[in-house]
């Protein structure tokens, strides 16, 4: 019988099998059911959705300085369609917005703000700290404490200084689309959601606290395989909670990402 990208054969998180369309694989299993999709993947996805509908419509490379992304709902492992529209032209900004659907219904909705590129050397800097390589770090193996291909696709490095207060390093050998190039941009992003599972501040299994969003704000376009995420995660009283992270690469500080929690004990 010929294997299918969902079997466990997939050599990536999604294959493209239209102009708009792509099947997720195996890889993408959510932590909160191995039967959806863990968002992580499409949110790279949707950032490089983005950027090659700039690359079809103009020349000069806008880079994106800011994403942010609306998650709509659960959705399962399978065929996706993504579209792209800009909603703000313009010639050194635009603000474009990608959509993945399933089934007809919108499941994620990005909005990227593209800015042009200027010579800032001289004033380049950050008063961000740095933090340890991923070198220094211990393994850390996510996938005994959360279910799912996604995270099981991961390699990383972690330490833990409080309940919800950590840092890790993530990588994947996995590519985000197989056989189609894709930014360091894009490929960071389609990372960075793990954040809420790696400084987790209760039991995963008698609290649930998925997040509703995800922003992210880049100064520089992140280099090396790793991605580093110095996290903390704060719970309030009537179910609110807030992920936040910044984001490091083997130069240092790039940026970064915060989350909305929706905060359910008993699920």
């Amino acid at each position: 019988m010929t294997a299918t990208p969902s079997e466990s054969s997939a050599v990536a998180y999604f294959h493209r099998i239209g102009a708009t369309t792509f099947r997720a694989t195996e890889h993408v299993g959510g932590g909160w059911n191995p039967a959806e999709q863990h968002v992580a993947p499409s949110l790279g996805l949707l950032a490089h959705a983005i950027e090659t509908d700039r690359d079809a419509r103009r020349d000069d490379a806008l880079q994106l300085g800011r994403v942010s992304y609306d998650i709509l709902g659960t959705f399962p492992i399978g065929e996706i369609d993504v579209t792209v529209t800009v909603l703000r032209p313009g010639r050194t900004i635009e603000l474009v917005e990608a959509r993945l659907s399933h089934g007809g219904r919108d499941a994620v909705i990005a909005r990227g703000w593209l800015m042009d590129r200027y010579s800032t050397e001289e004033l380049a800097g950050t008063g961000l700290e740095s933090v340890d390589p991923p070198s220094e770090l211990p393994q850390w193996n996510g996938s005994e404490m959360w279910p799912g291909g996604f995270i099981a696709s991961i390699k990383g490095r972690r330490t833990e200084r409080a309940p919800g207060r950590a840092t890790a390093w993530i990588t994947t050998e996995l590519p985000l689309i197989e056989g189609e190039p894709v930014s360091p941009t894009a490929r960071l992003l389609g990372l960075v959601d793990v954040m809420n599972g790696v400084a987790t501040r209760a039991d995963n299994t008698e609290v649930s606290f998925p997040n509703l969003d995800l922003t992210a704000h880049l100064f520089r376009e992140p280099v090396g395989p790793w991605v580093g995420l110095d996290t903390s995660v704060s719970f309030g009283p009537t179910g609110l909670g807030l992920t936040h992270a910044v984001i490091h690469d083997d130069e240092g500080p790039v940026g970064a990402v915060s989350q909305c929690l929706t905060v359910r004990p008993g699920n």
